[in-house]
């Protein structure tokens, strides 16, 4: 027992080390827990997951796969369809089967496996699960349509692949048996396994979505429900059929993602917080659980095979299935190359490995090395290369990151140019078309709309801005604001205008829901838009040797807000709970009197200190320094 926990504590501490060095060193996360499975396992020895969970280790991957597949459903909403249904829909038919085709000569002539072995194992390659993919998506931020097309081709696409590989096996065991079925009956049943299981998701996900609504269940238990109605359907499905309750979770979540449920955000946010769990324990495990003997036992023939899947049999697959669709040349060659294959293609190799040999393929041993060659090869070279490889293609955000401005009004106006002047790409949304009126004479990107509208993230490329400011005037909706972009964007990135401030004004939004004060003290957008028709002005000003921070908040006074600043290419914003202390080399946003914006008043309260600099400035250069613009 002492060991079992050792073993899921190491397992559980590196795989969310690993999630936490690939976000703060903007490096692909399956990559350095693919890294740190091997370290733990392989290389130190410290863990064997398969000797120390025994025979409950494959129901443990087969289940956490399940979960993961789940949530992924749970991700796919048909309105996206609307601008590549077509697309999707052919990487699904006739793509896998073009992949599976391809796949098996190049596993039959290249990797040299048997012409059974090879047609099984291609079939399983067809994948590209959520497991890797979801990762690479949050990390490049791709545009919405190849986001879309690579998101539902890898969630899809999973049970698919299984499912090939159970038609082969069962006809190649059928064989080894000798019992004389035609394979039309082969593939009616595998036809009506499949269709089972996914009429089973359809009805267990319809049933939730039922119960959810009309509040059988109360709000605490709705998630509890929904795990234990998901291991339900799973173990059920794959009753019907060998593996079909991959294909059963994953209907159940596509149905309960379009059921229009009130509360599905938060069962979404639950889901994928296990699903990261389950990732992260999984992939640990999984290369944990190689030795080095299979890590050595791949050849040059083998590598040959893996480059041929990757330059040749995926990019063939993906034009061919795509002819006479709407994605341009660049989505598709990007797609082409982005096909990283994870979880279900291991565990699955892995289960009918060791049934192959069985029924007398000894080259069945080879599949479970050639998948693991795969899949480091897909996720380094994929996971290094699809955020430069879609920067360079125009198909993610680059350069900077944006601001998103929910608010339109002259004073978020002013806002917006100030920025734009400082290289920060900005939106400004607003449901009123007359508020928006002055940012779009302004020359300022703008949209018409109700940024909490489900339609809004089909208009809206939220990967574009990393930075909310919600400064509409009314408080409440502000937070609201705030609470539901926080997940799209982070909470330590969201930002409100806020008249009460967080603390226990009977009036005040409570602190749990608001984003951060945008300033350092509660202040309304009347009371912005009055200093605003003051003359008041954003004023922009480096810190320097010749023009200390002293100095500058001498110049500012107390009636100035200071809003942010500008250090080595990142925003820090100045909030209640963490004011600003500009340093050299800082650019300083604030909002200040017109008469500071002028340079109509010398800083007040100047030390002895402060006035022999300025001579000592004055006598260097004849034009007295004032606050700059730039």
């Amino acid at each position: 027992m002492d060991n079992i926990v050792f073993v899921v504590t190491l397992i559980g501490f590196a795989g969310i080390a690993a999630q936490w060095l690939a976000w703060r060193f903007n490096l692909p996360a399956i990559v350095l827990m693919s890294i740190a499975g091997i370290l733990i396992g392989p290389v130190f020895g410290w863990i064997r997951p398969e000797e120390s969970f025994g025979e409950l280790y494959q129901p443990l991957i087969s289940i956490a796969v399940g979960i993961i597949l789940f949530e992924g459903g749970l991700q796919l909403k048909f309105d996206e369809l609307r601008e590549v249904g077509r697309g999707v829909r052919r990487l699904v038919f006739p793509g896998v089967f073009i992949a599976w085709g391809l796949g098996f000569l190049a596993a039959w002539k290249i990797a040299g496996l048997s012409f059974e072995t090879a047609a099984l194992f291609s079939g399983i390659m067809v994948v590209t699960g959520p497991t890797v993919i979801m990762p690479l998506l949050r990390q490049a931020k791709l545009s919405s349509r190849p986001a879309t097309l690579l998101r539902w081709e890898g969630i899809v696409n999973d049970p698919l692949g299984a499912l090939l590989a159970v038609f082969v096996y069962e006809t190649l065991h059928i064989a080894h048996i000798g019992v004389d079925v035609a394979s039309y009956q082969v593939i009616g049943s595998l036809i009506l396994g499949a269709l089972l299981s996914t009429g089973l998701g359809v009805i267990m996900g319809l049933f939730a979505a039922q119960a959810f609504r009309k509040g059988w269940v109360p709000e605490f238990l709705k998630t509890p429900v929904l795990l234990g109605s998901v291991l339900v359907c799973f173990a059920v499905a794959n009753g019907f059929q060998e593996e079909g309750g991959l294909l059963s979770v994953t209907a159940m979540g596509v149905t309960l993602a379009n059921a229009k449920l009130p509360s599905i955000n938060q069962l979404r946010q639950f889901k994928e917080n296990i699903a990261v769990l389950f990732v992260s324990g999984v992939f640990v495990v999984l290369t944990a659980n190689l030795t080095i003997e299979t890590l050595t036992s791949l050849t040059l023939q083998d590598g040959l095979f893996v480059l041929a899947m990757l330059l040749l049999v995926r990019p063939i697959a993906v034009f061919l299935s795509m002819i006479g669709t709407n994605p341009t040349f660049k989505e598709r060659l990007l797609v082409g190359w982005i096909a990283p294959r994870g979880i279900v293609a291991v565990a699955v190799s892995g289960l009918f490995a060791a049934k192959m040999v069985e029924i007398g393929y000894e080259d069945g041993e080879k599949m479970v090395p050639l998948a693991f060659a795969m899949v480091f090869a897909t996720v380094i070279a994929h996971g290094f290369s699809i955020t430069p490889l879609a920067r360079a293609l125009g198909l993610a955000q680059a350069g900077r990151p944006g601001f998103l401005i929910v608010g339109g009004s002259a004073w978020s106006t002013a806002l917006g140019e100030k920025l734009r002047e400082m290289g920060i790409p900005v939106l400004i949304s607003d449901s009123s078309y007359r508020a928006l009126r002055s940012a779009r004479n302004a020359g300022l990107e703008t949209f018409y709309g109700e940024i909490l509208s489900e339609v809004t993230e089909h208009h809206v490329e939220f990967v574009r801005y990393d930075t909310l400011l919600a400064v509409t005037a009314n408080d409440s909706h502000n937070a609201l604001v705030c609470t539901d972009l926080a997940h799209e964007l982070d909470r330590t990135r969201t930002f409100q205008l806020s008249s009460k401030g967080t603390g226990e004004h009977r009036r005040a939004v409570s602190y749990a829901l608001q984003g951060r004060s945008l300033f350092g003290k509660p202040v309304s957008l009347d009371e912005l838009m009055q200093r605003h028709y003051n003359g008041w002005a954003f004023q922009l000003t480096r810190v320097s040797e010749e023009y200390t921070a002293e100095m500058l908040k001498e110049a500012l006074g107390d009636e100035s807000l200071m809003m942010l600043i500008e250090r080595d290419e990142q925003i820090v914003f100045a909030t209640s709970d963490s004011p600003l202390i500009p340093k050299l080399g800082d650019r300083v946003l604030a909002y200040v009197p017109p008469e500071v914006a002028e340079g109509r008043t010398q800083p007040a309260g100047d030390t002895d200190q402060i006035k022999a600099r300025k001579e000592e400035i004055l006598e260097q250069n004849p034009v007295p320094p004032g606050l700059t613009t730039g």
